[in-house]
């Protein structure tokens, strides 16, 4: 009985069961059909097309996109992808990126447009001690909303190392400097180039056998000094070869009489930005720089109750040294050749010698025509001293750091304080190249408010990992001599350049005066150089300046603080045509940079960040087309 009840029930289960299996038959058709019916609605049955071909089959040399399938990345073939809000709660309307509006060309006698140093305006300002000649932005009703052009005929720079030694004369087409400074060799030119012979006004014999001459009276190979500034650098031949021996030199002239220098420079693929010592501080951090140079510079350090040659101490770090070569050096041997007379050069070097002195400065030679100074290392004995020496004071509240748009003071900026007369003040570095990854003086000492020394390790690691991953989607990343000049708009600590120290290139490090602007001391201890910035102004350099531009949380950075177009489109006149740009910030965003820079003749498109497609943040690739004055377009 128990046995047949049993069969009975099981019986019945069976049969109960039966009407669900039917069911889920015809659940499975109908989903059958479904998806048919969808995968011919969408497009038919048609083959995909061949991974790494863009429209027409062509490859696509930008990028490549973010597979979620593989991580080897492959080229996305299909419509851009739609970051667009649809789904939004109710009563809430999604943000819609701005209509595309064709921006044009300026016209041709903008081609070498400099926004913060613009000629005719610099007419308005006072010509005393060359304030005219400073930044001096145009307002909001002044500036150009249109794309400025290339000049007709303009190629493609050399890759480095030839570039150092020649340029296209299309690139820069100006002869002036060739006229000028054609006895000392700076520049000559040959058919369609320049040449670079390396020549300067104070180095006859080239400016690799000036650079030996300078390393027999102080260490330039031993790896103690990395970083330099050369004042007054002409077309900034001492920069370029200090290049081969591990020494990154920030160059810098004004836009004056000697036409475009600045621009030969960067055009040899060497750093080197406009600038002026006038009356605002140079635009770096106290304590930036193990050696500055003055080649001739016509610099009066003597005037101004010193100005000049103190804020070079400011910029010197602790046992810096500052060279000069040049009037009034060696005045005995050249007073007749300079056209001026004995007793006015020799009053003029008593006269800097008295300013270095009172800056507690060290001459440690004077051989030839090159003398070289030394600041100490602490200012224990300085402060001591000026119980005899009045001038100039120590300076008291005032941000040593502070430098954008910051006037110069007739005072002393204090080095941070020591325990021992034998103390480096600020600390010690380690040498080039250990000092790049090595943790930096002012974060190890706690100077850096919220910043911690793990913090940089972490961050050194990240950006190995990121620019890994730029590499990975930009296939010309990774080819030798495909990009020179770099700039990253948002440095940090300048993780992005670090990453790159092994590669052919050199970045400039902008630190934005709106974020945490102390980082860019931080920078400089590692052995990078780079300046503060406001992005809603002009740069001061020449359009066309830069290979490759990254931009790490800019426009958010920005956002509400001045129009995105106004960046972007000074981003466009920096950038040499065919140039790459890699914004890496919130989808949102992005979203509407696209929908502008698609009317700038900029070639775009999103890619998932480098931890995949659920993350916020992504990166716009862009390319730059080639188009120059008097194309169709225009």
């Amino acid at each position: 009985m128990a046995v047949g009840g049993t069969a009975t029930k099981l019986h019945l289960s069976s049969a109960a069961r039966r009407p669900s299996l039917l069911h889920l038959a015809v659940v499975a058709v109908l989903c059958s059909v479904s998806y048919l019916l969808g995968i011919w609605h969408h497009g038919g049955f048609s083959a995909p097309p061949s991974v790494g071909a863009g429209p027409g089959g062509a490859s696509v040399s930008i990028a490549t996109a973010v597979s979620c399938a593989t991580p080897a990345p492959t080229v996305s073939s299909s419509a851009p992808l739609d970051f667009a809000a649809h789904h939004t709660a109710e009563g809430m309307e999604a943000e819609a990126a701005p209509a595309r509006r064709e921006y044009e060309a300026c016209p041709a006698k903008y081609s070498e447009y400099t926004p913060c140093e613009d000629v005719e305006r610099s007419l308005r300002f006072p010509r005393d001690r060359l304030i005219y000649r400073e930044r001096h932005c145009p307002s909001e009703g002044e500036r150009l909303r249109c794309l400025v052009p290339a000049p007709k005929g303009y190629r493609n720079p050399f890759q480095w190392p030839a570039s150092r030694d020649v340029a296209w004369f299309a690139n820069v087409p100006h002869k002036e400097l060739t006229v000028e400074k054609a006895v000392q060799n700076w520049i000559r030119v040959d058919g369609d180039k320049f040449r670079f012979p390396g020549g300067g006004t104070m180095f006859p014999h080239g400016a690799g056998a000036y650079i030996s001459d300078i390393g027999k009276l102080i260490p330039l190979h031993d790896g103690s000094i990395r970083t330099a500034l050369d004042t007054g650098c002409g077309v900034a031949s001492w920069g370029a070869y200090l290049l081969s021996r591990n020494i990154l030199a920030m160059s810098f002239a004004p836009r004056d009489s000697h036409e475009a220098q600045v621009q030969f420079a960067l055009e040899r693929g060497v750093p080197a930005m406009i600038g002026v010592l006038a009356s605002n501080r140079l635009t770096y951090p106290a304590r930036s720089f193990d050696m500055a140079h003055c080649s001739r510079c016509l610099i009066p350090w003597q005037l101004y109750d010193g100005l000049y040659l103190i804020e070079v101490d400011r910029i010197l770090r602790p046992g810096g040294y500052w060279i000069l070569s040049g009037p009034p050096i060696n005045w005995k041997k050249h007073w007749k050749g300079w056209d001026r007379t004995k007793e006015d050069l020799n009053a003029e070097q008593q006269a800097i010698e008295a300013v270095a002195k009172s800056l507690c400065w060290k001459k440690i030679k004077e051989v030839g025509d090159i003398a070289i100074w030394q600041k100490p290392t602490n200012h224990v004995h300085c402060k001591a001293s000026r119980k005899v020496i009045k001038s100039p004071p120590f300076c008291s509240n005032k941000n040593p750091d502070a430098a954008w748009y910051d006037k110069m003071e007739a005072c002393i900026t204090p080095l941070p304080e020591v325990s021992d007369i034998k103390e480096v003040a600020g600390g010690e570095l380690k040498k080039w190249p250990e000092r790049l990854t090595a943790v930096p003086p002012r974060i190890a000492s706690g100077s850096i408010e919220g910043v911690t020394e793990e913090m940089f390790v972490q961050d050194t690691k990240l950006w190995k990992k990121r620019v890994g991953h730029y590499k990975s989607v930009i296939a010309q990343f990774g080819q030798k001599g495909r990009y020179r000049n770099l700039l990253d708009m948002n440095a940090k600590f300048g993780g992005f350049a670090a990453a790159l120290v092994n590669d052919p290139v050199w970045v400039m490090n902008m630190v934005p005066t709106v974020g945490n602007s102390t980082t860019l001391g931080v920078i400089y201890e590692r052995g990078l150089i780079g300046s503060y910035q406001d992005w809603c102004e002009g740069m001061s350099t020449y359009p066309r300046t830069y290979d490759l531009i990254h931009a790490d949380s800019v426009f958010t950075l920005y956002k509400d603080r001045c129009e995105m177009d106004a960046i972007l489109l000074e981003m466009d006149r920096i950038l040499r045509p065919e140039g790459t740009v890699i914004i890496r910030d919130d989808v949102d965003l992005l979203v509407k940079i696209k929908s502008i820079a698609d009317g700038m003749r900029w070639n775009s498109q999103i890619v998932d960040h480098e931890d995949g497609p659920l993350v916020r943040e992504k990166l716009l690739l862009v390319v730059k087309t080639y188009w120059t004055i008097g194309d169709k377009k225009q």
